[in-house]
């Protein structure tokens, strides 16, 4: 039996296997009129394919739990009752194949009001898509960026609940996992570096204050959401700037501090860490060789004690099944390779000699 096909089992949800579907998002939701922010009939088509090609688990895009929120007028959300319902449509067909799924929960922060990326990913300044960009602070992604509005307290409270109740609609929608997002320089990452929080209150300066953010949204989602069904928290585990002198810590978010996270996150009921980097400071150098960051969710897992995922370039059957057998993760995400091929599981059984879940109107082709 090769470990990749094991199930894996997380407070009561067992996961047919260890190929998890990465959030990669598709700028395809309804983007006006009341149906703003709900899945389309390219939702169900996307995800569906990837559940009848055997994926354990599918992560949704980033879905917004506020209209601000959103990456572009494009993305998902879940703050309304229409978006809950059409959701339902869909999670009911990806378990009805045998995948389980869930939805990623995010803030796009001062990433916010962009547009499609085949089209222009340029910073609009909010005043194409209709809304202001916030953060911690009020420093801009990068020089083309909006000023983010920084957030007052009132505000970082509003977000919290609005975590909570995209929660509360994504269980009610039929979601069985849901992750939250503090990666990729969007809003939680923002807060987490230095680099991007500039705050002298309880949300800025020293590390405590700066994950303050990340454990209240953990503690009020893990609050809200059953407590039979996992939560999961995306991180990006470097900045990919100093990561060995003591100043970088006070400059930048490093490994040693996801670490730190980790053990956080996980007394306040956090069952996996999806575990990938970057995103946060334009320009940098990323060295993206094939499981560049298997290391960073290798190290998490041995220092934190808790379940990760690996993402990054993984591609090859048994390259996925080598780190999960070496122990470097507990699942693997892959993301791009699944958008070139939904069949990817099915494929990955027949090379590594074991049996996986097909489709019965697929059968007489294996």
């Amino acid at each position: 039996m090769s470990v990749l096909f094991e199930p894996m089992t997380l407070r009561s949800l067992t996961i047919a296997n260890r190929i998890f579907l990465a959030p990669m998002c598709q700028y395809s939701a309804e983007c006006e009129g009341p149906n703003t922010g709900a899945p389309t009939d390219w939702h169900l088509a996307h995800l569906g394919a990837r559940a009848i090609g055997g994926a354990g688990l599918l992560l949704t895009e980033a879905t917004a739990v506020a209209p601000e929120g959103r990456i572009s007028s494009w993305d998902l959300g879940l703050w309304n009752d229409r978006q809950q319902e059409a959701f339902a449509r869909l999670t009911r067909f990806v378990r009805d194949q045998g995948a389980r799924i869930g939805v990623q929960l995010a803030h796009a922060g001062r990433k916010a009001a962009t547009g499609r990326p085949w089209r222009n990913h340029t910073p609009s300044g909010g005043a194409a898509p209709g809304w202001q960009p916030v953060g911690p602070s009020s420093v801009p992604f990068d020089e083309g960026a909006a000023v983010p509005e920084e957030l007052t307290a009132d505000g970082i409270a509003r977000v919290v609940r609005q975590f909570a109740d995209a929660a509360r609609r994504a269980h009610r929608a039929g979601f069985e996992v849901v992750e939250l997002h503090g990666a990729h320089g969007y809003l939680i990452h923002e807060f987490l570096s230095p680099r991007s929080n500039r705050r002298t209150d309880a949300y800025g300066g020293s590390f405590g204050n700066r994950i303050r953010l990340a454990l209240q949204v953990a503690e009020a989602v893990r609050e809200v959401w059953p407590d039979e069904l996992p939560v999961f928290f995306r991180v990006s585990a470097t900045d990919w700037l100093a990561e060995s002198d003591a100043a970088g810590e006070d400059d930048s978010w490093t490994v040693d501090q996801t670490v730190r996270l980790a053990k956080e996150l996980l007394v306040r009921g956090v069952d996996l860490l999806d575990v990938s980097s970057g995103g946060n400071v334009p320009g940098v150098a990323i060295p993206a060789t094939p499981g560049y960051q298997v290391p960073f969710a290798a190290r998490v897992r041995a220092e934190a004690d808790v379940p990760v995922g690996a993402v990054g370039l993984i591609t090859d059957p048994h390259q996925a099944e080598a780190i999960v057998a070496k122990g470097e993760a507990d699942a693997v995400l892959l993301g791009r390779e699944l958008l070139r091929d939904p069949q990817w599981p099915l494929r990955a059984a027949r090379a590594l000699g074991t049996e996986s879940r097909v489709p019965h109107p697929y059968l007489r082709a294996f």
